[in-house]
């Protein structure tokens, strides 16, 4: 290891996200892991200047109302520690609907973290009892197509942009639940809720969850 790195250490916590922490905005997010890590008492490294902050970062913004279970926090350290017991640590200190999986350690040099997310997975409930065969039909039509137009703003005009290609998958699986493989990161992003309007199919929604994210095994 570099010591002439301030990060000494780099680790990715797993965690999820339930109940009513579903609501809670990516930012406020970010601030509930300051007080956690805080509170666990961890040398956490912290930015330069009058108003420093702990130097850790979410891998992908998550929209509100849908629960994870694959959500990554990039935690970087002033003090290399050792990983057997900071879980339960972490946990102890965490407010309810925020459960602590795994830690893992990555090499100080790894790249951005929000810059490795190429995708992610979400499995998405519907009310009992609805019609499997038009659901199929409705996957079918939107995986057929070519186009699937997103309005975005840039340089402040709105502009339609063809998101079709970063809708990757999307099935249905033995629990009549629908999978959707949607990108996201800095190559695109597109929501399932913006999949369900697209389908006509906003209403019946039970609910989303995020389970898994896929990250370029490539660190540097």
């Amino acid at each position: 290891m570099d010591d002439n790195l301030p990060i000494k250490q780099r680790l990715y916590i797993r965690f999820g996200k339930f109940d009513a922490l579903i609501y809670t905005s990516n930012l406020d997010v970010a601030k509930t892991w300051e007080r956690v890590l805080r509170r666990a008492n961890l040398p956490i490294l912290y930015s330069q200047g009058f108003n420093t902050r702990p130097r850790i970062i979410l891998a992908s913004a998550l929209p509100l109302g849908i629960s994870s279970e694959c959500e990554i926090l990039d935690v970087s350290m002033r003090e290399p520690i050792e990983l057997a017991g900071v879980a339960e640590r972490i946990q102890a200190t965490s407010p309810a609907g925020l459960r602590i999986y795994d830690i893992t350690e990555v090499p100080v040099r790894s790249g951005t973290l929000p810059t490795r997310v190429r995708s992610s997975e979400y499995r998405i409930h519907f009310e009992d009892g609805i019609d499997q065969p038009d659901l199929q039909a409705r996957i079918d039509k939107l995986i057929g197509s070519d186009t699937m137009f997103k309005t975005k703003e840039v340089k402040g005009k709105p502009i339609n942009v063809n998101v079709r290609p970063l809708v990757y998958d999307l099935h249905i699986d033995e629990n009549g639940d629908l999978i959707a493989h949607l990108t996201v990161g800095d190559r695109g992003n597109v929501r399932p809720d913006e999949i369900l309007t697209e389908m006509g199919l906003a209403e019946p929604v039970v609910s989303i969850h995020r389970f898994r994210l896929h990250i370029d095994p490539n660190p540097t």
